[in-house]
């Protein structure tokens, strides 16, 4: 049982030095006891180069199974171990960068269940939920894993945004088409995506002075009058509420945006996990506002 936690360790971190430390034990032992569970088994279990150590396909299946079963023990333990009134333990999360509201959404989680902590990893990037030890991600789009379970939450629509000043100052444009005329900031995945709006039933490819993964910087941006931008409308609500913001295009919506919770189906939900997902599904409207539909 302990090799195995090993391994698991090892898997999670990367490397056998950064499980040893995450561990507090003399690499040389932990990587004795792992060479002596691959003897045991009498398989490879990891491959080892000097950038780090990268599982096998025996690996792979060894730490799904692994991972899922030390889990299971260690919240039997704390469950022993704890007041049974309180849930306590660790959630660890993945979170697209800029979904700002969801921030709030955790904060009130937190203040309901004070002993529970909360580690978030903020990316765009499709984390492996499993390899990077996540609980839950957040999932904007479409979700086409299969070992996944995804719970839809809500559906929503991207604006199109410019700031009073700048729409004075240059015109309102009034087709999509004239939209390559005015100064554009867009979202991109990466630096090698092209961006692409869809207007209605129009695609526009906007020929962008600035393109970034970040909304918050997009929204700023706007706000200082010098873009026309798309924002997601949890950004854009209060903004044009308050005038500081104004829609572009009313008449010609972006698609629909699916946002789901997305937790390995090989791996039982633990009660912290189930906290937090029938938490989310109660409050998220709180925090996300009207512009945000439920599922």
């Amino acid at each position: 049982m302990n090799a195995a936690q090993m391994f698991v360790a090892v898997a999670q971190a990367g490397s056998l030095s950064a499980a040893a430390t995450r561990l507090g034990i003399p690499l040389p032992t932990l990587s004795r006891r792992i060479r002596e569970l691959e003897r045991e088994l009498k398989i490879q279990l990891l491959e080892r180069s000097a950038r780090g150590t990268r599982l096998t396909d025996a690996g792979t299946r060894l730490f799904e199974h692994a991972s899922r079963g030390i889990e299971a023990l260690a919240e039997a333990e704390e469950a022993v171990r704890s007041d049974q009134t309180r849930l306590r333990g660790r959630l660890r999360l993945s979170l697209p960068t800029g979904f700002e509201p969801w921030w709030e959404l955790l904060g009130a989680f937190q203040r309901q269940y004070p002993d529970v902590q909360v580690n978030v990893y903020t990316t765009d990037r499709r984390v492996d939920l499993v390899q990077d030890g996540i609980d839950v991600a957040l999932r904007v789009g479409a979700i086409v894993h299969e070992a996944m379970v995804a719970k839809r939450l809500l559906t929503y629509r991207h604006v199109l945004v410019a700031a009073p000043d700048l729409l004075k100052r240059v015109g309102k444009p009034t087709t999509y088409e004239n939209l390559h005329h005015f100064p554009l900031a867009a979202w991109i995945r990466d630096a090698n995506s092209h961006a692409s709006w869809r207007l209605g039933e129009n695609v526009f490819e906007p020929q962008a002075m600035l393109t970034t993964n970040d909304y918050l910087h997009l929204r700023a941006r706007a706000l200082a009058a010098e873009f026309v931008t798309e924002l997601p409308p949890f950004l854009a609500a209060e903004p044009i509420r308050d005038g500081r913001l104004a829609e572009v295009f009313v008449d010609h919506p972006m698609p629909e945006q699916h946002v789901s919770l997305l937790y390995p189906a090989h791996r039982h939900p633990s009660s912290i996990v189930r906290a937090y997902l029938d938490f989310c599904q109660k409050q998220m409207t709180r925090f996300l506002g009207t512009a945000s539909r439920p599922v």
